[in-house]
């Protein structure tokens, strides 16, 4: 069940820092993203967020399955 546990979290990683990061040239030059003044409107803000949060979830997936590893080898 430990193996099982580190191929999810590193494929969620995996997925997560693929994926995600490439929206953000999209969701930037999309005209919702960007008021009349050139201001960030809540839908930018709204994306990055997401997209930071996918990031963080990956790094910590990775963390998580580095202690799985570490702990399988001990």
């Amino acid at each position: 069940m430990t193996v099982f546990a580190i191929v999810v979290l590193l494929l969620t990683a995996l997925f997560n820092l693929v994926s995600w990061p490439r929206f953000y040239p999209r969701i930037k030059n999309d005209p919702r993203a960007r008021d009349e003044n050139g201001r960030a409107t809540v839908f930018l803000k709204v994306h990055v967020i997401l997209i930071a949060i996918a990031l963080v979830i990956a790094v910590l997936s990775v963390v998580a399955a580095i202690l799985l590893i570490v702990q399988l080898a001990s």
